[in-house]
């Protein structure tokens, strides 16, 4: 007898995983897209649209990560404080030298599902500039996604 039910991931029957990515010299656009599929869970087989299956992704070396062609000056990022004139824009460049984390996360936060369930997803994305991060506890894995990009 076959069985005719399929699978739907939920929190009691997913088991997650730790990664670390090294961002050295990986184009921007290529990692964020890697890291939001991890954190969305399309690289199990399991994946559910509708859940959270996905794994956490600690990003190391965020400072070290490439901007390719004229991104660095030509790329805009902008922010509104609130306050009237409030606009601030900041070059991609500037962004990834003052606040690098900051810089990736926009990125892959951008590739999530904007609704409750991508925030959930987006709070599984840890990242470091420098090789050092706080999660040896959770024992990760490295992950070295140059066969994926």
């Amino acid at each position: 007898m076959i069985n005719k039910t399929t699978f739907m991931a939920n929190s009691h029957n997913v088991e997650r995983k730790w990664y670390v990515i090294d961002a050295t010299d990986i184009a921007l656009g290529r990692l964020s897209t890697v890291v939001a599929s991890i954190l969305r869970g399309k690289n199990k087989p399991q994946y559910t649209p509708h859940a959270d299956a996905g794994d956490f992704v600690i990003v190391i070396n965020a400072e070290k990560v490439k901007l390719t062609g004229n991104k660095a000056s030509d790329k805009l990022y902008q922010h509104h404080t609130g306050w009237a004139g409030g606009l601030k824009t900041v070059t991609a460049g500037e962004l990834r030298a003052n606040n690098a984390v900051r810089l990736i996360e926009t990125s892959v936060k951008g590739m999530l599902p904007k609704t409750t369930l991508g925030r959930a997803q987006g709070m599984k994305l840890h990242v470091y500039v420098g090789e050092k991060h706080n999660h040896i506890a959770q024992k990760p894995e490295t992950l070295d996604i140059t066969g994926l990009i």
